[in-house]
């Protein structure tokens, strides 16, 4: 398969042939099953103070034995444990502690931040991102997931170098994309509904996926740009992103593959 080269400033220059992984066959099954096992590891773990509501000075429960030290004979009261806050002689004011049913007490089946992963094998691991990598350049799935797009640019496109500047990075890939540019850059909105009060009041879409070389040091606000090695399944599903590589990157690829 081969792919167009562009200079840093959006020229078609060649045609650059591209590594065998663009070539695989598309598992969009093994893709989905490690995208949901890759949403588990990256699940942030929460649980509460393993200490919670048990930070009291009260321990073991009232005793009720006649002539007791410290007892409860006669009072009345339960066997919860309990902690002293004040005395009269041989008369306690206790309250309530360390049970569920205490205020202050620990809390009944809290979350323990202890997560199993799902497990998918290394193999799957492999051909999933490999599907991935072909999907940006099947011209069927991109305008499958960009539907609203009326002229779909050939895919995937190659770059020799990125330029460093955001004015210049905008021109060139205006001259790539052509009238597919309103999709290169992450949109960002106020999501309508009750979402907004639901600590979810933006959204925004995923934008242009520009791969780069492990030495390449490329910033740019609004782009999805990442190495080879940091590549993740969920940056390539759904399937058919906008991708653009730079000639580093292609060779890592060969590289990996």
């Amino acid at each position: 398969m081969k792919a167009a080269l562009y200079s840093s400033s959006g020229d078609k220059k060649s045609e650059i042939s591209l590594p065998s992984v663009f070539d695989s066959k598309i598992r969009e099954d093994i893709m989905l099953k490690y995208f949901e096992s890759e949403k588990f590891l990256l699940r942030q773990p929460y649980s509460t103070y393993e200490k919670a509501g048990r930070r009291h000075s009260a321990s073991g429960t009232i005793s009720h034995r006649r002539h007791k030290w410290k007892g409860a004979y006669g009072k009345g009261i339960s066997r919860v444990p309990r902690k002293k806050m004040s005395r009269r002689g041989t008369q306690f004011y206790w309250v309530g502690a360390e049970v569920s049913t205490a205020r202050g007490g620990r809390a009944i089946h809290s979350p323990q931040g202890i997560y199993s992963p799902r497990k998918i094998n290394k193999k799957e691991k492999t051909i999933a991102i490999a599907s991935g990598i072909a999907a940006t350049a099947n011209s069927s799935l991109i305008k499958k997931r960009y539907s609203s797009m009326q002229n779909v640019p050939a895919m995937p496109a190659v770059i020799e170098s990125l330029p460093t500047k955001t004015k210049e990075m905008n021109s060139t890939l205006k001259k790539i994309f052509g009238p597919a540019f309103e999709k290169v850059f992450q949109i960002k909105t106020v999501r309508a509904g009750k979402g907004k009060r639901r600590s979810r009041k933006y959204k925004s879409n995923a934008g242009l996926l520009v791969v780069v070389g492990e030495n390449e040091n490329v910033k740019c606000s609004g782009l999805d740009i990442k190495s080879i090695r940091e590549l993740q399944i969920r940056d390539l599903y759904p399937l058919g992103r906008l991708s653009i590589y730079t000639q580093k990157a292609l060779e890592e690829i060969k590289n990996v593959a």
